[in-house]
Formats: C-alpha cells, sequence, structure tokens
C-alpha cells in the first residue's frame, strides 16, 4: 500500500503512534520540547516548525470522511474513506537566516541577491543547533526507513517550498542511508537548452513541486574518538593511560603535559550527572556558557531555562565536567549528552556527545582538559564507544579524535542555479575526500593501533 503525507503544525502526531527510540537525545521529544518551551525554535526564533507526516491510508467500511487534523497545513489527503497509519516523521523549518546550522550556504544566498533573487525563506532539517550526526526521521515502532519514506517524505517537503516559496531544502548531518536513500533517485541537472526555456518564457518559481529537481550531497568532515585498542583485537580502553599508550611518544608526552599544566594552576576537575548537578551547578554551568558568546560580541543561542528543561525532562543523558580554582570557585564548565547504553538498540553506537562549554577567563590547557581529557575519560568509564566532542578542529585530530565523513542534503528549486550549485558540491566532495585522507596520515596512532583509512566512513 502506498504512502502519503500530511503537513503538520503542531507535536500532536507524537500521540498518535508508538515510536521508536530516536538514535541521538537531540531527536528526543523532550530535547525539543525543551527547545520549543523556551523559544528557541519557533516563529519568534526564525525556527518556524511545520512536520511531514508519513502515513498508509487503509481503507475502511464507514462514511466517514478522510482521516484530518486541524493543524493539518496541507497535504495530499483524499476523500476516500480511510484512516491515517503514522509511518514517519520528518521535521522542517522555515527560515530567513542560517543561524545554528554549521552546514554553511551563505555563498548561495549571496549569488542569489547578485541576480535580485529572494534565497528566503528557505526549508532546513536537522536537529537544531546541533551538528551532530543522527537520524532526521522519526519512525513508528515495526518500521525502517525505506526509500518509499524518504520519497514520501520529501514530496511533503517539496509542498512546504511551493507554499512559502522557498528557495530549497537543507538535510544537514543526515545519516549515510538517509544520505544514500534521497539520492538513489533523483533528477537530472537541468540542461543549458532547459535552463534557456525557463529564462526566455516559464516562471522558475512558480511551481517548485512540478519542476524536475535533483538532490545534490555536501560531504564533510568532522572527528570522533573511538573506545577501541586496536592492538587487543579493538577491545575498550580500561583507562586513560591505556588509551595514551596507543599514541606516539611524542604525542603522550604533549598530552601529559597539558594535563600538567592545569594541575599546576591550582584547578582541579569534577564529573557530575544527572540528578547530581545541583541547581548551583547549573547556575555557574550557564554564566560560563554565556562567556563564550560574550567575548565574541554575541548573545547566546539557548537560555538558562533550556538547560533547566533538559535537567527536569532527560537528567539520565546530562553529564557535566567543572573547573574549579584554588578556592574552590567554579571557572570554567563543559555540558556533554550521552546515549544510556541501557536504551540503545544497538550497544556498539553508544556515543558521548561534547555541546557547550564556557570559562570565565584564559587558563592554560583547560579547554583541552574539560572538553576533551575529561570526555575520553568518561566515555572509557561508563563503556561507551564513541566521543564526538563537535564540529571542527585539527586541535582534536591531533588528540586521537579520528576523521569521519559527514553528509548533508540539497534540494535547489531554481533550476537557474542547480547547475552551478551542483558543480560546487561535486568539487567539495573530492575536497573533503583529500582533506579526510590528509587528516587521516596526521593521526597521532602508533603504527600498530593506526586505523585503516576508510574512504566511505
Amino acid at each position: 500500500m502506498s504512502l502519503q503525507y500530511a503537513l503538520l503544525g503542531d507535536s500532536s502526531w507524537q500521540s498518535q503512534a508508538d515510536w521508536q527510540t530516536p538514535d541521538t537525545p537531540f531527536m528526543s521529544f523532550a530535547f525539543w520540547q525543551a527547545l520549543s518551551d523556551t523559544g528557541a525554535i519557533g516563529e519568534r526564533a526564525g525556527w518556524l516548525p511545520i512536520f511531514v507526516l508519513v502515513y498508509r491510508q487503509n481503507e475502511v467500511d464507514t462514511d466517514m470522511d478522510s482521516a484530518t487534523d486541524d493543524s493539518s497545513i496541507n497535504g495530499n489527503n483524499n476523500d476516500n474513506t480511510a484512516l491515517m497509519q503514522p509511518v514517519a516523521v520528518m521535521p522542517v523549518f522555515v527560515k530567513g537566516h542560517h543561524q545554528g546550522e554549521f552546514v554553511f550556504d551563505h555563498a548561495w544566498a549571496e549569488a542569489y541577491a547578485r541576480y535580485g533573487i529572494d534565497y528566503y525563506p528557505r526549508l532546513v532539517t536537522s536537529a537544531p543547533y546541533t551538528p551532530i550526526t543522527g537520524e532526521r526521521l522519526w519512525l513508528a515502532k515495526g518500521e525502517s526507513l525505506s526509500a518509499e519514506i524518504v520519497q514520501t517524505a520529501i514530496a511533503g517537503v517539496d509542498d512546504i517550498a511551493q507554499q512559502v516559496g522557498a528557495s530549497g531544502w537543507h538535510g544537514l548531518f543526515v545519516t549515510p542511508e538517509l544520505a544514500k536513500l534521497a539520492t538513489v533517485e533523483t533528477s537530472a541537472i537541468p540542461s543549458a537548452d532547459e535552463i534557456d526555456n525557463i529564462i526566455q518564457g516559464q516562471n522558475a518559481e512558480s511551481d517548485n513541486a512540478s519542476l524536475n529537481t535533483p538532490m545534490l550531497e555536501r560531504q564533510g568532515c568532522q572527528f570522533l574518538w573511538q573506545n577501541k585498542n586496536l592492538t587487543e583485537d579493538g577491545q575498550p580502553f580500561t583507562d586513560f593511560d591505556a588509551f595514551l599508550m596507543t599514541l606516539k611518544a611524542k604525542k603522550r608526552k604533549t598530552i601529559r603535559a597539558e594535563r600538567r599544566k592545569v594541575a599546576e594552576q591550582g584547578i582541579k576537575c569534577y564529573r557530575k550527572c544527572g540528578n547530581d548537578i545541583t541547581d548551583a551547578d547549573w547556575k555557574a554551568f550557564y554564566h560560563c556558557y554565556v562567556m563564550t558568546y560574550a567575548v565574541r560580541g554575541q548573545q547566546p543561542y539557548l537560555t538558562a531555562d533550556f538547560f533547566t528543561a533538559l535537567a527536569q525532562s532527560m537528567p539520565e543523558n546530562l553529564f557535566l565536567a567543572q573547573a574549579c580554582d584554588s578556592k574552590g570557585e567554579i571557572i570554567a564548565s563543559s555540558l556533554f549528552l550521552y546515549d544510556v547504553p541501557d536504551n540503545t538498540t544497538d550497544l556498539t553506537t553508544a556515543t558521548l556527545y561534547g555541546r557547550y562549554w564556557g570559562a570565565l577567563g584564559e587558563y592554560d590547557s583547560l579547554h583541552f582538559e574539560l572538553c576533551y581529557y575529561q570526555g575520553i575519560e568518561f566515555a572509557i568509564e561508563q563503556g561507551l564507544t564513541y566521543f564526538d566532542p563537535g564540529t571542527q578542529g585539527e586541535h582534536k585530530l591531533i588528540r586521537g579524535f579520528i576523521p569521519t565523513k559527514t553528509h548533508s542534503l540539497h534540494r535547489i528549486y531554481d533550476p537557474r542555479f542547480v547547475p552551478a550549485i551542483a558543480n560546487f558540491c561535486s568539487e567539495d566532495r573530492m575536497r573533503m575526500a583529500q582533506y579526510r585522507q590528509q587528516a587521516h596520515a596526521a593521526l597521532p596512532f602508533n603504527v600498530d593501533n593506526m586505523p585503516n583509512f576508510d574512504s566511505d566512513a
């Protein structure tokens, strides 16, 4: 039975099915509720959410009208008698800016502006403010991601784009599986003759959904620590020193020196989880977090109320590392989220996510200690398989974080811009493949511990 979609303006769909546990905490309903309740997402924040509900339409013997929802914006529902069996939901944000995304298309916006064409609004599917690879659809229990689900969701995206006049859709930090399914059936890049026909008489923006629109893919690079000793058949590390022994002697010496520098400044570090994090700890953390933005003359994206909401709704996923000076005053904090192994469907992917950091001053090597080394120790203690410290940084590479491929999807609705953007994406993929290979060669591991380079990873 073919799938259909409906477009919803609120989260009422959450009560219409039993949903699978998402692969990261950043797609949990609790995380999204905290974002919504504190104004981090919503129209005022410039993150207006629309949910594409993918469903099966089951015929029933009744004279009732088709299932509808008062929050529906539109959809391809028909008038046949039916019941909507939810299959999946994809979140889509209508945005007039690029804030909090971490996959940058500013140059594309500038190109549109040079031709006097609106690049805004644009559509984005992501975990807001979170450059973490993960699932981007919620699946009902018993369902598996498929090409049909993805293509139906994309049809819903096209519908939204037509209604709001969006220039394109951007799926950020998607899983390799979603990237593959979204690009397996895609239109060809329009030819010069086709573009000329558009320029000479057709309105390229009159009917976005009807255009032959290819799905473009960009690839990036982030750095991922693995809790695996390659000289011992891939067994997890027993402690931080066991990890250090897999590195070249010079790198071991550097890391140990950095940790000594922190101690020599009279700084002690502490780790707290979940309900052990007190109100005073949260207040101190937020003060540090705000300082990260203040030094750049910016306001933080997230409020103190947001972190309070996380503490109340998902404490089991929270880990806070603190640095205190010789007087016992908190001078820096780093907040992590992590997969709870007992609740993950695949224990081999349980991950620690480094997310929010700040310090009240400049302290030698403290950032490395609080954001990386404390995280590595925690991942080892908890038996977590990976540690994702966030976006960017060769400084992660030389501390044992392995270069890993990331994926983003882009759907540009004006065919006049598609060839140039497609060429950019193609060249960018080649540049990033070369960068990943060069970065891999610079890893600090001993020969016996050096992971093999995988161009697909």
